[in-house]
């Protein structure tokens, strides 16, 4: 696996991670835990090094699946989490909650549940509006001074945060959907990327499973543990109308001898040298067409040819539902 570096972080990573979060929470039915854990094991052992986990992603289910299946192989890779959430007795979030002490409480529990001694890098998973953003990064400067945690990360979060957060403890890397159909980062983060050294790290770059091609005409996600369900982008009509961009890159794929996920990965890879996608992935044949993008060198005139195919989509739907997209601090 080639690797490339997260900003001016010093974090080297595999030039692709892997999203652990469809494991176990928010695609449908959780994995096998065998299966599972088989999933994050091959994955290491293909020489991915950057895991991507949540407290919320379950909620806790997530951490503990990856701290048993990232045991035998911890000091290879890098774990990543994240706080932000207020999460009930019942296990429901209710809200945002990044006050220093949750902060800590948050780190002290994801590290019992991922058996581990640190977090190579933590993020505050959503920017909570009334706890000033000097504090939260105060108190992940405090944990990187004690040694459980390694680097702060920010997930969706504005520049201006990123900035507040960057001169208390430098920002590692930010977290944010991009990906060929959600291309919003290149106009509100790239500059500020290239300007503070900060690396970022691509959540949903396979559009949630739809630029893989492996989504069909007709398919339905009644699941009530699917969040697509409530994403207009994946309505009847939306995902009718939205299959020009399957049939691109199915037809891109095929001059290439590739497959739509890789094309769509490899195109992420080759936008700037410190960005890196964190496909999903719930089975060992996932890997196998996700991974072989790191590989996969596209041309300028590839590069060309899809943006100007992409500029002549007229893409149909919201990417997120309301209340996911209304948590983005923007």
């Amino acid at each position: 696996m080639k690797t490339r570096q997260l900003g001016r972080s010093g974090l080297d990573v595999s030039a692709i991670g892997l999203g652990c979060m469809g494991l176990s929470f928010g695609l449908g039915p959780a994995t096998d835990r065998a299966e599972a854990i088989r999933v994050i094991r091959t994955a290491a052992d293909r020489g991915v090094t950057l895991f991507d986990t949540a407290e919320a992603y379950g909620p806790f289910a997530n951490e503990d699946l990856v701290g048993e299946a990232l045991q035998p192989v911890r000091d290879r890779v890098l774990v990543c989490t994240k706080f932000g959430f207020d999460i009930n007795d019942a296990g429901e979030m209710v809200g945002l909650n990044s006050r220093p002490e949750r902060v800590r409480a948050v780190v002290e529990a994801s590290l019992k549940r991922l058996r581990t001694d640190r977090i190579d890098l933590l993020y505050q998973h959503r920017v909570d509006p009334v706890v000033p953003m000097e504090d939260v990064a105060g108190a992940v400067k405090d944990l990187i001074g004690e040694g459980k945690v390694g680097h702060l990360g920010l997930s969706e979060a504005s520049a201006e945060n990123i900035r507040k957060a960057h001169a208390v403890q430098p920002v590692a890397a930010i977290q944010d959907h991009y990906s060929l159909w959600m291309r919003e980062p290149e106009r509100t983060k790239f500059a500020l990327c290239e300007e503070l050294g900060i690396g970022l790290v691509a959540w949903g770059p396979l559009g949630q499973g739809f630029l893989t091609g492996a989504i069909t005409r007709g398919m339905r996600f009644d699941d009530p543990n699917d969040l697509r369900k409530d994403f207009p982008r994946f309505t009847p009509e939306a995902l009718e109308a939205n299959f020009k961009v399957v049939d691109f890159l199915k037809d891109l794929a095929a001059r290439k001898g590739s497959s739509p996920a890789r094309i769509a990965l490899a195109w992420l890879i080759a936008q700037k040298p410190w960005i890196v996608p964190i496909p999903g992935g719930t089975k060992v044949t996932h890997l196998d067409d996700n991974l072989a993008a790191a590989d996969l060198d596209l041309t300028p005139g590839d590069l060309a040819e899809i943006d100007a195919a992409f500029a002549a989509i007229d893409i149909k739907g919201a990417p997120l539902s309301e209340a996911l997209d209304a948590a983005i601090d923007r």
